[in-house]
This record gives C-alpha cells, structure tokens and sequence, in this order.
C-alpha cells in the first residue's frame, strides 16, 4: 500500500557563498561571464568550463570555499536564462550530485529564480524506486537556498515551493503505483489520508450512492472489474466570507486501463497504471492548496474506476445513461475517460462550482498533435483558457489552446442516442474535449489532455523515468491568483 514520502530537510542561509558549508555548492556560470570564483576562471581559460547549459564540472576542495565542492553548472546565455531554465538546471544538477551520494546540497541562485530552482532540485530527488530492494539508493538529504544579500520575501518564496513540488512528488508517487497496489478503493484511501493530514474534507461516493444519483456512465465504464468504483470529492473552504468563484478540479482516475472489451494491445500496456495521472494531479494540488490556503474555495472530483473485460463490462453499442440525463452510445470501451468525466463534471456543477478544469490522460490523439511537449487545451470560455494558460506559463508546464468549433460535434452524431463517445478517426482530442463540452453546458471549462505529458518514457537529465506530476504547478497557480 502507498506509504509515506520521505522529505528532505531545506533551510535558508543568509550568507556569502564562501562561508556555506555543504557537501556542494551549486554555483550556475553563464556563456561569456567569466567566474572568477572558487578556480573557476583557471577553468574558463582552459577552455573546460564554458557556461553551455547543462556542462557541469565539479570542483573539489575548491580556493576560498567552505564547502567541499563547488559544482559549476553551466546555465547558457544570461539574456536566456529564467525561471523554466532555473527549474530544470537544478533538476540536472541535483540528479548529478545525488549519482555521487552527496547529501547535502546548497544553491546559489539570482533571487528571482530561487522558487523555481528549488521546485527543480526536490523534483529532481525523487526516484520511482519505492519497490526496489537493496542500499545502492541515493538521495539528496538536506538543501540549502543561499542569500547573499537581504532578499525580502524568501522564506515565503520557499515555503511555497517547498509545499508545490513536495505535492507534486506526492502525485508522482501516487501514479507510479502499480494497479495491483493501488485500485479505486485505494486510491480514495490515500485522498483520505492526505485530507485528514491537512485539514481538508473528503468524501467518497461508493456505488450504491452513485446508482441513486444515476451515474450511468461513470459506472457502465466500472461493471467489467472486479474492484468497486469511487469518487473523490475534496474540499477546501477558505476562511472569512464566501467567494462568487468557486473552483471544480475534475481529475480522470482509471487505475488501470485495459481498454475493455475493445481491448488494448498488449505491447505497453503496462503504463496504463498512469491512466490517473489527472485524478492523482487534483489530488496532490488539493495538498498543495490546504497549505497555501488561496482566497476562493477548491474542490476536487476524482471518478475512479478499473476498465476491464469481465463477464460483466459493457459493450460496444451499449447505451448508457450520464447523470446529465444525456444518452450516450458506447463504441469503443476504450474511449472510458470521458465518460467518466461526464458524471463527474455534472456532479462539480451541482455541487456549486462555478468553474471547472479537469486533467486527463484521455487521448492518444493528442500526443500525435503535440509529442510529449505541450499539454492540449481545450475550452468553451475565454477568460477561462487566459486564466489556465497564464497560470500553465507561471508554473513551466507548456501548455497549447486546440481549437472546439461547433462543427466538431457533428463526429459524435449518434442515431441511436444522444452523442456517441467517439468521433471516428479524425480530430480525436478535438472530439473527446467536444463530448466534454456536452457536460459542461454553460459552466466556463477548460479541458486539459495530459496524455502526452503525464508521464516520460526514457529519464531525462532533471527529472526520474516515469511520472511528471503535471499539470499540478498549474492547478495550484490558477488557484493562488484567482482575482
């Protein structure tokens, strides 16, 4: 069963570099400046350290430094550099360290970009090793963010990126976890625990209260499993008077994803224990939010189920009735993401929420569109996509507006039901995000498309193979600067 996430201890220090003790000092040196610090500029004229982004080299018993080692750690041109360069940098250079079994770490970074190099360095810490036995696991224990100067406001910059990458690790945790460990009963069990553990309320609607409310198509998706369906609902209420705006968080959840009778290939099926990345980002934002306590209330639904070919899952052609009251005729079981978003999506709008956003990984369409790059977005408002992209923007996850004329709802045209669950070949994240649409009616919505970006296949320098976490950053922003 899912544990606890050990932390790292991080602390601020307000001194000059050459007095800070740490097993390494991350220093960044930028093409065309040169370091004169710590026998840097012996190096600079060797022509061994050149500022190129993402070149390191680690000093030893460096000139004039009480640290151990002075990493030098190559950030690129000084015009480019910010705070998505910052993130990633640090990422890269606790990876490098941690290989070394360093254990603590200190960063000296322009004040501007510390929030976003300390995001980078716990981000890239974490290991998807939680079942792997043996002691060859390296970790970073202890960070330190340098201040050479009298920064107003660091400690607050700092707690806040403390508490949004020790979130996002959370979700990572949660999506690496494999389906046999992690099932939908499971799953509301560590949204339980993570809401008492901040004060939050949870609630979870089993299917007994599901069938009352007429959830049909959130649990025509769970009949072929085994393993009983749920549905997370978190709130946070902030304190003092009540807000106009109240934000729904709607996060996909399928712990695992056969694709059901329409039955996915077997090659890479594996990875479908991430199929609730979107569940598990709402879930470790709602963490995020309890501490950073934003002015608007919050609340998170998370439909999860299994989707499995049991002598009991729906068919192809089977038609179901949404909690809407809208028809809907299944073509292919496979299309199970959006369905069980509908419910979810008319439920949020019951419950009062005036805007909604939800995250799923719901197409394979939309990583043909745009790699493993940008997350798609999708929308009926305006001021909703402004709002969800200049947060996307703040937080580093790249984030793309995709088109959702009216003419695309023509693909879903069923002549047997309402709308079908799937449009035919082309357009199919257009479509998908279309029959969303259909459940958000009036309510201003934005769909995000994590299909492409939920996870990385292969290790990247700054961060571990396996979950990202995203779009978490953008979740807790959009929550923070609702004006």
């Amino acid at each position: 069963m899912f544990g606890k996430i050990v932390l790292m201890q991080i602390q601020v220090e307000r001194t000059q570099l050459e007095h800070v003790q740490a097993d390494a000092l991350v220093l960044p040196v930028f093409e065309g400046r040169k370091e004169e610090r710590f026998g840097a500029a012996t190096l600079t004229d060797a022509g061994e350290v050149t500022g190129k982004f993402g070149e390191f080299t680690l000093v030893h018993h460096p000139a004039g430094a009480a640290a151990a080692r002075v990493l030098l750690a190559g950030a690129g041109k000084v015009e480019k550099f910010d705070a998505d360069g910052a993130r990633k940098l640090a990422g890269m250079a606790a990876r490098h360290l941690k290989s070394k079994a360093i254990k603590k770490v200190a960063f000296a970074f322009d004040p501007a970009f510390v929030g976003a190099a300390l995001e980078g360095a716990v981000l890239g810490n974490f290991e998807p090793d939680r079942y792997r036995t043996g002691n060859d696991k390296k970790s970073i224990e202890t960070i330190v963010v340098v201040d050479t100067g009298k920064t107003a406001g660091l400690e607050e910059t700092v707690e806040r990126a403390r508490v949004v990458a020790e979130a996002q690790n959370f979700t990572r945790e949660l999506v690496n976890e494999p389906a046999n460990r992690l099932a939908p009963m499971q799953m509301a069990e560590a949204a339980r625990r993570m809401a008492a553990a901040q004060g939050l309320e949870c609630q979870v609607l089993e299917r007994a209260e599901m069938e009352k409310l007429g959830m049909g198509a959130l649990l025509g998706v769970a009949q072929g499993s085994a393993e009983p369906p749920a549905l997370i609902v978190i709130r946070y209420r902030p304190a003092g008077k009540e807000a106009k705006a109240h934000l729904g968080l709607v996060g996909k959840g399928v712990t695992f994803d056969t694709g059901g009778i329409s039955i996915k290939p077997a090659d890479g099926m594996e990875k479908m224990k991430y199929d609730m990345a979107g569940g598990a980002a709402m879930i470790g934002a709602m963490q995020a939010i309890a501490q950073l306590k934003p002015a608007i209330p919050v609340t998170a639904f998370v439909p999860c189920v299994e989707n499995m070919p049991g002598g009991r899952a729906q068919r192809p052609g089977d038609i179901v009735t949404a909690m809407s009251g809208k028809t809907v005729e299944v073509l292919n079981t496979d299309a199970e993401g959006r369905l069980i978003l509908a419910d979810a999506i008319t439920y949020a709008r019951r419950q009062g929420c005036t805007h909604l956003v939800d995250a799923a990984t719901l197409t394979g369409a939309i990583v043909v569109a745009l790699g493993h790059i940008h997350v798609g977005l999708f929308t009926n408002d305006d001021g909703m996509r402004d709002r969800v992209l200049a947060a996307a923007r703040a937080g580093g996850e790249r984030t793309w507006a995709m088109p959702l004329d009216e003419d695309y709802r023509e693909y879903l045209k069923s002549a047997f039901a309402d709308i079908a669950n799937i449009g035919g070949r082309w357009g199919g994240a257009v479509t998908a995000a279309m029959f969303l649409k259909e459940f958000a009616e009036d309510t201003p919505w934005v769909h995000l498309d994590i299909a492409g970006t939920a996870w990385l296949d292969d290790e990247k320098p700054h961060l571990a193979k396996g979950p990202t976490g995203v779009p978490l950053r953008t979740m807790v922003n959009l929550a923070m600067e609702w004006k």
